[in-house]
């Protein structure tokens, strides 16, 4: 569906599309097959994730939980970097963040993926975006209300593996 068509579903219709895209996600076949229908899934959910409307209405639902979840048991790195675009996107475009919306757990699992794979470039290249955008929503977030949230507790080592990334960034184009 589009996102013109996702947006002027009722309630029932989307909690209906919330399930049967979390079920696939949800899916623990380790076929070729499935890793591709999850890509293809998750490429889907770039393209209605850049609509203000639509980006808004998944984080604040059932599918945000469910992605962190992806990133933290998928074995595919593929679909763990197309799961962390997913997430960048939505809280790209988000109109406004719901106290309830996970986002601290998953800046702290993007954090200790990044940490633990400190020196894949390509994994980073892919995990610190969703990183950003997710600690400029909460900065966002933060200005309009003008008090923080402690539900939105980020933690240190999130700008540490930020600024190490930065300065192993820095190095590599120097001495390129």
């Amino acid at each position: 569906w589009s996102a013109e068509t996702l947006s002027s579903l009722k309630e029932p219709e989307q909690n209906d599309f919330l399930q049967r895209v979390s079920s696939l996600l949800h899916s623990t076949e380790k076929s070729t097959g499935a890793a591709r229908s999850k890509l293809n899934l998750l490429h889907y959910l770039c393209t209605v994730a850049v609509h203000q409307e639509i980006a808004s209405w998944l984080i604040r639902s059932q599918l945000f939980p469910v992605l962190i979840q992806q990133l933290r048991v998928s074995t595919n790195w593929d679909v763990r970097a197309r799961v962390a675009q997913v997430i960048a996107l939505l809280a790209s475009h988000t109109s406004e963040l719901g106290a309830n919306v996970p986002v601290s757990e998953a800046i702290l699992l993007l954090t200790d993926i990044i940490r633990e794979n400190f020196r894949n470039s390509k994994l980073k290249q892919s995990l610190l975006p969703a990183l950003g955008e997710l600690l400029y929503l909460i900065a966002r977030e933060e200005d309009k209300r003008g008090d923080p949230r402690e539900c939105w507790v980020v933690p240190s080592t999130a700008y540490t593996m930020i600024m190490r990334s930065l300065r192993e960034g820095v190095r590599f184009f120097v001495s390129s």
